[in-house]
């Protein structure tokens, strides 16, 4: 199968050399290694149109529903409490809130993907079976990894799955982001 194909398989994608245009949505997720560590981040631009400031309204509201969905998945990293209880904690605190999305986060250290509890995958958001059954620990590094679904009014009710990812320690005195944590798109004009 040639890879414009495989791209589209498992995640919504476009052809490999499609043009970028103006009212494009970009998604970037990549690792850094220095050090001997890693890092596994992503990040969301969108493509202005001639005389855009802003990209439309639904897209916002879509990485502000993220965002809500990284502080309740925070909230639910609880120190001794395994990776599928973050996971259906967060996942339920998001479904009170009317939030459709889903959480996959995993420690980073010596590896992109490092030993320690897994926190949902993309594909298995009941838990997973071993590696969800471990319990988060002070003093770790996480790549809190999520998405959301949002239907954008602009775009004529299309939905959206927007990615996040983001560099967490968990700390005696609770979550910090390494990096801070993306609040708004990427303009690209």
């Amino acid at each position: 199968m040639p890879l414009a194909q495989e791209q589209g398989a498992l995640l919504p994608a476009v052809p490999v050399h499609e043009v970028v245009r103006p009212g494009d949505l970009l998604h970037c997720d990549v690792g850094l290694s220095s050090l001997g560590l890693r890092t596994d981040n992503q990040r969301n631009a969108y493509v202005l149109h001639p005389g855009e400031t802003a990209p439309p309204e639904g897209l916002r509201t879509a990485l502000a529903a993220a965002n809500r969905l990284q502080e309740l998945t925070v909230e639910a990293f609880v120190p001794g409490r395994t990776g599928n209880e973050v996971l259906f904690a967060a996942r339920a605190a998001a479904a009170a809130e009317g939030i459709d999305g889903d959480v996959y986060s995993h420690p980073v250290g010596f590896h992109g993907h490092g030993a320690g509890p897994a926190i949902g995958q993309w594909d298995e958001q009941g838990g997973v079976p071993g590696a969800g059954d471990y319990p988060v620990h002070p003093d770790t590094v996480y790549a809190l990894e999520l998405a959301v679904r949002r239907p954008v009014p602009e775009w004529g009710g299309q939905c959206v799955r927007l990615g996040l990812e983001e560099g967490i320690a968990l700390t005696g005195d609770g979550v910090e982001f390494l990096g801070g944590r993306q609040t708004e798109f990427l303009l690209l004009g």
